[in-house]
């Protein structure tokens, strides 16, 4: 929050702990900078680094480039874990630290009380999302896995088109996110067996997209290979839904140096088709609608990753469990990328079976029975 913020207002407003220091948590202090309800209380890195608050050198393939300095003349700085948990002015713990630091990370925190966002994927396997879970659904606080799609105002466009069936039936869907191989963390994003590849930490937005708009898929074709970093770096999937419609969704850290980053989606209605790509800019999401001129769609409202830290705020103040997305879909999105890599490895189809993750608590609550 600006300096200007009454004291009032900080008092009422959620302290925010960051762990990790790298694009991620410099991606979040930029969207929380944009809403209100907040204060970063503390930044935590056993490393060190970035602990100063500057994140000038930090980059990644998203977002504002702008560089960030944070003030930290209220914020404290942390290199263990165990003590910013026990700093009373942290409520929510937001993980930007590497996938396989998660599960401790978050349970710690939850054991702890304290309200986590964790970002993608929930964990490296579904054995290990479902720990988290599990901790979630013990604990006197809220966990929500950062699918930052479901809240992207072109995104939200696309489920709501395609649940009120506003130009008829969605008979197909297409979403692809492709890019070079990550520029910054390449110690852990380059290690398969750390980060999952492409397929887990890139593809799995548009997984658990799918899911969001069609329900979770009975089954996954998949093709793809692996590139630079020993698990799978580039995949085409075709999901079998329930609806009967076609939809695949191809992910990529294949693309050669320069290629940069794109992310695009086409879903064909019975009665237009609704084509996004980020590489038009402001032209990005057009639609082509029967017996209509072809038009640009703008809407209103920031990036994914301002909805998604706004919405939790609200939820923690409200005292209302997340339902936009919830641990059991972090766990999905998991066992279901998990079932693509089967289905590269083996050639075959596989069958999802219909929530083997089954957990007891209600899929809109993650807060113990």
């Amino acid at each position: 929050m600006p300096p200007s913020t009454p004291h009032s207002a900080l008092r009422n407003s959620v302290g925010v702990g960051i762990v990790g220091l790298g694009f991620m948590a410099a991606t979040h202090l930029k969207a929380y900078r944009q809403i209100d309800g907040y204060r970063i209380a503390a930044l935590c890195n056993p490393s060190g680094r970035n602990l100063d608050g500057d994140f000038s050198k930090v980059s990644g393939n998203v977002g504002s480039t702008e560089p960030l300095k944070l003030d930290m003349s209220q914020v404290k700085a942390y290199r263990s874990l165990a003590e910013m948990l026990a700093d009373p002015a942290v409520q929510l713990v937001d993980i930007c630290a590497p996938t396989h630091t998660h599960p401790e990370l978050a349970i710690a925190a939850l054991r702890a009380g304290k309200h986590v966002l964790c970002e993608k994927p929930l964990a490296r396997t579904p054995e290990l999302a479902r720990e988290i879970a599990g901790a979630a659904a013990r604990a006197n606080a809220f966990l929500m896995p950062a699918m930052c799609l479901r809240f992207w105002p072109e995104w939200a466009w696309a489920k709501k088109a395609i649940e009120d069936k506003t130009y008829g039936r969605c008979l197909a869907a297409r979403f692809r996110r492709v890019a070079q191989p990550p520029g910054w963390g390449q110690k852990f994003f380059l290690n398969g067996n750390l980060s999952g590849g492409a397929l887990l930490d890139l593809h799995i937005h548009d997984t658990d997209f799918v899911q969001f708009c069609f329900g979770r898929p009975r089954g996954v074709f998949s093709t793809g290979f692996s590139k630079v970093s020993g698990a799978i770096d580039h995949v085409v999937t075709q999901y079998q839904v329930a609806s009967g419609a076609s939809v695949s969704a191809e992910g990529s850290w294949a693309m050669t140096e320069g290629f940069g980053f794109n992310m695009s989606y086409t879903v064909i209605f019975e009665n237009a088709t609704a084509d996004y790509d980020m590489a038009r800019g402001a032209d990005a999401l057009k639609l082509f609608e029967k017996g209509q001129e072809p038009r640009t769609l703008k809407l209103e409202g920031k990036d994914g990753y301002v909805g998604e830290l706004k919405y939790l705020l609200e939820c923690i103040r409200s005292g209302r469990p997340p339902s936009v997305v919830t641990a059991r879909d972090g766990v999905s999105a998991v066992e279901i990328c998990e079932a693509e890599e089967q289905s590269v490895k083996s050639g075959r189809t596989i069958i999802i079976p219909e929530d083997p993750s089954a957990l007891p608590w209600d899929s809109k609550s993650t807060t113990a029975p």
